[in-house]
């Protein structure tokens, strides 16, 4: 049952009053600036030349207060220290303020992205009823939220336009609060809105990358803009961040550790981390309750030179002093993201910790992983390898969280290298499809001698019945000699878009995808000929306790990336029927939970969308038997809430009762993070058993 806790400093991490460190008193001491310098100077650092307002600090000793706060859903946050009244947040919040040049820049940077997104897509929204086209005299446009019962007032300017005050959108809360006791249930609960967030997020990435491809199509001059600002703007529009109100200390309900992310305003979005350059994320003084910055998060990713980093333990150097370069120009400052953790560690607050880590695959060749909650333990002011002074904090992980993520990425990068090496014992084979994909497929099992996915024909596609292809000599496709462009034969039987961006990525799930096919003139390139190429990262089947068999991959997976098919023999109904009377199971695909909806479903940003009906697919009326020959999905495990989805896929025929079911998956999946679908439940018709591996 959820209990409610105060939300206390640990009195047992409080510096000792007898041996206070030298950076607790410079916390206190007016003088802080003047002696940093003073003490470069005599020990022979560079002393570059002072900045100009260079104010000393003058901080008053803080008055612990303990409050409890209920939320609705019934579990446990609790207050940071505080000596004030929790009343700000009626008031109007200050302007912003930005700790470098380089991450003013930055925002500057994401509210142009803003104004282009809305003028760039304007008009296409207004089909949505809760938004409206706003015009001006210079014919701009902005897209707006509509409510008729906003508290913005309209007004009739002049020429008879028609205009409404922007809704405000005001900084993050200042008040600190720590979830505890979160159950099965909530935590179920948290995970799922994580999820949702993280695909509307995703969805509108990727249709403001489709909205500005088509833009550069009409403008030789066009810039192309970042999906990832625009999805954010249209996000926070929409009301849609999370963790707003209050600002979590520790783990937030709903996030796991591992759990990868590609851009970091998607981690502003969910609240993990909530600047957008920044590697200290902190409620500053302006904010806090007690007058003090206190930190929440930070990002390790080697942009310090100074930086050391062994897993469990971190020592973590402060931020600024660096030139666009990211060189160490001059002596750091106890104010800040540097003070904000010097006082957590006061406080023994702890603080969430996500490593940057280099990646091929990414757009910013960087992606960030989650690794758990730290304790800062210490903090001391040293000389850096560039001959200045920087704030150098030791953060120690606490002990019983699951493995660090990023430890996880660095041992699937080496196990793919050398597989014997990180794992002498539990191989049984390098490649069950015996060269059939394009990549190898592992059989590991570590748990007894069972060796069952040895014992079958692998095949790497579903075998039809012959009249499903018909007179295949008189096919119809594409024209596209050097690849398919906009309104070509295969986008229009798509709905007039193209299914996939140029990564391969899935826009949105749809009933039925129309990939080209044996007909099409396009080369095999074509950017919408993607799962008929077969499986592109390494995976492994591996034995479990929990569900028998399971499936997990070697490469970091992205959210809408094809995974595989699920393959087997098809059977018309009259020959499931027989095959069920000898006992043996059969994978129905009508039983497929239509997860495929979700993706791309951005319902939660417009209360009338409706998701994609075109093209309209009749019921599938056939089995699957995978008893004898089978690929590697059908040892993926089932899951109510699974992290891949059926999307129903044609190419090689076009018998829409006979379609491909390909894998996509649905989040993000981590290496070594087992992969789920959805089987559904079975029917009065069906086998009790999911799957020949559950």
């Amino acid at each position: 049952m959820t209990s409610f806790l105060p939300f206390q400093p640990d009195l047992n991490l409080l510096p000792d009053p007898t041996t206070t460190t030298s950076t607790t008193a410079a916390a206190n001491n007016p003088t802080t600036a003047t002696a940093t310098a003073t003490a470069a100077a005599n020990i022979g650092w560079k002393i570059p030349k002072p900045e100009p307002l260079d104010e000393p600090l003058n901080l008053e000793t803080p008055t612990p207060l303990n409050t409890i706060y209920q939320t609705p859903n019934n579990f446990t946050v609790s207050f940071s220290p505080s000596n004030v009244a929790t009343s700000s947040a009626a008031a109007a919040p200050p302007p912003p303020s930005f700790s470098s040049e380089e991450e003013a820049n930055t925002y500057a940077e994401y509210q142009r992205m803003s104004s282009i997104f809305r003028a760039s897509i304007a008009k296409k929204m207004q089909k949505y009823g809760d938004m409206e086209v706003l015009e001006s005299q210079d014919d701009s446009r902005a897209i707006v939220p509509f409510n008729e019962f906003d508290n913005g007032s309209a007004q009739v300017g002049q020429n008879g336009v028609v205009s409404t005050n922007r809704k405000k959108y005001y900084q993050r809360s200042g008040e600190l609060v720590r979830v505890t006791d979160v159950g099965p249930d909530d935590e179920n609960y948290f995970r799922d809105v994580m999820k949702r967030t993280r695909m509307t997020y995703n969805a509108l990435r990727l249709l403001a990358m489709l909205e500005d491809e088509k833009n550069r199509d009409i403008s030789v001059y066009h810039r192309k803009v970042r999906g990832d600002l625009k999805a954010s703007a249209m996000m926070r529009d929409g009301s849609l961040w999370l963790n707003r109100d209050k600002r979590i200390v520790g783990a937030i309900p709903g996030i796991s550790i591992g759990d990868v992310f590609f851009w970091r305003m998607e981690m502003c979005v969910i609240g993990l981390h909530g600047q957008v350059q920044a590697g200290i994320d902190y409620v500053p003084s302006s904010q806090s309750s007690n007058g003090e910055p206190i930190a929440t998060s930070v990002i390790v990713s080697g942009g310090y030179e100074d930086d050391e980093d062994v897993g469990d333990v971190i020592i973590y150097t402060g931020q600024g002093g660096q030139d666009k370069l990211g060189k160490q120009c001059a002596h750091q400052k106890l104010e800040t993201g540097n003070l904000a953790l010097e006082r957590s560690m006061y406080y023994g607050i702890e603080v969430r910790v996500v490593r940057g880590r280099k990646y091929e695959g990414s757009a910013s060749g960087k992606v960030y992983v989650y690794d758990g909650i730290y304790r800062i333990v210490d903090c001391w002011f040293d000389g850096g390898r560039s001959g200045f002074g920087v704030y150098k904090f030791k953060l120690v992980r606490i002990p019983n969280q699951p493995e660090m993520g990023s430890t996880r990425l660095k041992f699937a990068e080496e196990l793919r290298k050398s597989p014997l090496k990180m794992r002498p014992n539990g191989y049984v084979s390098f490649d069950i499809s015996k060269q059939k994909e394009n990549v190898p497929v592992f059989l590991f099992n570590d748990v007894d001698n069972q060796q069952d996915p040895l014992y079958f024909d692998y095949i790497k596609t579903s075998g039809f019945p012959p009249y499903v292809y018909g007179n295949i000599g008189n096919g119809s496709g594409c024209e596209c000699v050097g690849g398919c462009f906009e309104n070509c034969f295969c986008v229009t039987k798509n709905g007039g878009e193209f299914p996939y961006d140029n990564n391969g990525i899935l826009f949105k799930g749809k009933p039925l995808i129309f990939e080209c096919g044996r007909h099409c003139r396009c080369p095999p390139t074509c950017r919408n000929r993607v799962t008929q190429h077969g499986v592109r990262h390494r995976f492994e089947v591996f034995r479990s306790r929990v569900t028998s068999w399971g499936v997990r991959s070697l490469d970091l997976i992205p959210a809408g990336s094809f995974i595989c098919e699920f393959a087997g023999v098809a059977l018309t109904s009259e020959q499931a029927e027989i095959f069920t009377m000898n006992g043996d199971s059969l994978v129905y695909p009508i039983r497929f939970s239509d997860k495929w909806a979700e993706w791309g479903d951005l319902s939660q940003l417009f209360a009338d969308y409706v998701r994609p009906s075109y093209p309209s697919v009749p019921p599938l009326d056939f089995a699957l038997d995978v008893s004898r020959m089978r690929n590697v999905a059908c040892y993926i495990s089932h899951s109510s809430a699974p992290n891949a989805f059926v999307q129903l896929v044609l190419y090689d025929h076009n018998n829409i009762s006979f379609p491909h079911l390909m894998l996509f998956a649905l989040e993000n999946i981590p290496p070594l993070r087992e992969i789920s679908i959805d089987y559904g439940v079975a029917d009065e018709r069906s086998a009790k058993k999911l799957a020949i591996c559950n």
